[in-house]
């Protein structure tokens, strides 16, 4: 009981250490990258770029810290579930990964890449941060809230609630992969379910931890 209660404070803290590393790192870089004097904005913004990476980084470290210990949880009611969510994450952590190598070629090579190149880059970039790495996450939300309410480890409104959740972050990217466009606005909208419900669930594994009802089942 002693370690399922650590193990739960420490996943809580996880995935409030993601959420926020995610959104400050890729918010900072973005504000960089996305300037129209892409060189000049590097140049004179270079300390938030690197914060941000190494946010980006720190955010694929707890992605991975959060598959592994929901493993050694979950596979106590369903292995193949534990096994799938864990292979999900480690992609997912992969894809966060390599979202930072363009900004590091900004910063390592500045105005001796060429233009083409860097725009290629970003280009390359967006398209792994925008969709591959949105789909997923949200594959692994879906099979990890799908778990939750069968071994019923929290209260059924939390894994509820992010199951939908989950279903419009990737409703959001599979329309985008249609060339359906969504504004920022439609966007914040689809995205602030997932958001809350992470902040909420990370805050409930902190404070409260598992059911022990359903750990006790499992022990």
């Amino acid at each position: 009981m002693i370690s399922d209660r650590k193990t739960a404070s420490t996943v809580g803290t996880l995935f409030l250490v993601a959420m926020v590393a995610s959104l400050l790192g890729g918010g900072l870089v973005e504000s960089v990258i996305s300037a129209p004097e892409l060189f000049t904005a590097v140049s004179e913004n270079e300390t938030l770029l690197v914060v941000g990476v190494l946010l980006e980084l720190v955010n694929a470290i707890a992605v991975i810290g959060i598959g592994v210990l929901m493993f050694t949880i979950l596979k106590r009611h369903n292995e193949t579930q534990a096994v799938g969510y864990l292979s999900l994450r480690i992609v997912e952590a992969v894809f966060c990964s390599l979202i930072v190598v363009s900004p590091l070629s900004l910063i390592r090579l500045g105005q001796n890449q060429p233009q083409a190149s860097a725009v290629l880059s970003i280009a390359e970039r967006a398209s792994i941060s925008g969709l591959l790495v949105p789909i997923f996450f949200s594959l692994g939300a879906l099979l990890l809230y799908f778990s939750l309410i069968q071994s019923k480890l929290l209260p059924r409104f939390i894994p509820i609630w992010g199951l939908l959740a989950a279903v419009l972050i990737l409703t959001l990217n599979l329309l985008s992969t249609f060339g359906l466009e969504a504004g920022m606005g439609i966007s914040m909208i689809f995205a602030l379910p997932i958001i809350l419900n992470e902040i909420f669930m990370g805050i409930w594994l902190i404070a409260k931890g598992f059911n022990p009802s359903a750990v006790n089942a499992t022990a």
